[in-house]
C-alpha cells in the first residue's frame, strides 16, 4: 500500500508539477476577472447632511471612519477614500437622541462599480444636537470722548439705526439680557451734529447675526448750550 501511494505521487513528479502549474494558469487565464474577489480597506470620511431646520451640530461625531469593502478584481482598483464616503441623514434627529448607527445602505460606492461592505468602524457614531433662538437686542452705542466737547456745547440726542438686531444662537446661550455694542465712537472732536458708521459687536462669541447686517448708523446731534442750560448745571452742581 505505501508502495502504491508512493508511486502514485512520486513517479514522473516533474511532469505532474507541469500539469498542475499548466491548470493553475488556465484557471488564472480563463476565468473572468469579476469571479475573483479581494478585500480592502479604507479610511472614509464621514457625511453629516439634512440637520433639521432650527437645530444645530454643537457635538460632532468623528469625520473619519474605517470600512472593509469586498469587490471583483475588475473594480477594487477603483474604490478610493476619493470617490467612497459614508452619508449620515439627520433628517429625523432630534436633540434626545446621541447614538447612530452607520449601516451598509449608507456607504456610497462609485456607480457601477460592483461591491460589498463587509465592516464598518465604529459602526455606531455619537452626536448632539440642540436648539437654536433667535432673538432682538437692544444696540448700545459706545460713545467716548464726551467729556473733551467743546466748550459750549452738548447733546441734544443720539440716535441709532437700526435700534435692534436680530441675533441667532444655540438657546442654551441666548440671554434676554444680553445688549449688542458698537465699535467706540470718538466725539471729542465734534462741533456739530455728526453721523457716524459703527461696526456691531455680538456679547458673546457663541452668537451671530442673523442677517448681513454688519455696521449701524449712530447719529449724535449737538446743540449749543444757552444761558438756561448753564444756570440749571450750576444748580445741579450745587444741589450735589
Amino acid at each position: 500500500m505505501k508502495r502504491l501511494f508512493k508511486n502514485l505521487f512520486l513517479r514522473n513528479w516533474g511532469l505532474k508539477l507541469f500539469s498542475l502549474l499548466l491548470a493553475l494558469i488556465l484557471w488564472m487565464t480563463l476565468i473572468p476577472p469579476e469571479k475573483i474577489f479581494s478585500k480592502k480597506n479604507l479610511t472614509i470620511p464621514l457625511v453629516i447632511h439634512n440637520i433639521p431646520s432650527g437645530m444645530e451640530l454643537v457635538r460632532k461625531p468623528p469625520d473619519k471612519i474605517d470600512v472593509t469593502i469586498e469587490a471583483p478584481n475588475r473594480y477594487i482598483d477603483r474604490i478610493t477614500p476619493v470617490n467612497v464616503m459614508a452619508k449620515l441623514n439627520l433628517e429625523n434627529a432630534t436633540i434626545i437622541q446621541e447614538d447612530y448607527t452607520i449601516n451598509e445602505t449608507m456607504i456610497s460606492i462609485p456607480a457601477g462599480v460592483r461591491a460589498e461592505v463587509i465592516k464598518i468602524s465604529p459602526n455606531t457614531v455619537n452626536l448632539k444636537l440642540e436648539k437654536t433662538k433667535e432673538i432682538l437686542l437692544d444696540v448700545e452705542p459706545d460713545i467716548i470722548g464726551i467729556e473733551k466737547l467743546k466748550e459750549g456745547l452738548k447733546i441734544e440726542k443720539i440716535e441709532t439705526i437700526p435700534s435692534q438686531v436680530s441675533i441667532i444662537g444655540l438657546e442654551s446661550k441666548v440671554r434676554d439680557d444680553y445688549k449688542v455694542r458698537t465699535s467706540p465712537i470718538d466725539i471729542s472732536a465734534i462741533t456739530e451734529t455728526t453721523e457716524f458708521k459703527a461696526n456691531l459687536i455680538l456679547p458673546s462669541p457663541d452668537l451671530r447675526l442673523a442677517s448681513s447686517l454688519t455696521k449701524v448708523k449712530v447719529t449724535i446731534y449737538i446743540q449749543k448750550e444757552t444761558p438756561e442750560d448753564k444756570e440749571g448745571d450750576i444748580k445741579k452742581t450745587q444741589k450735589k
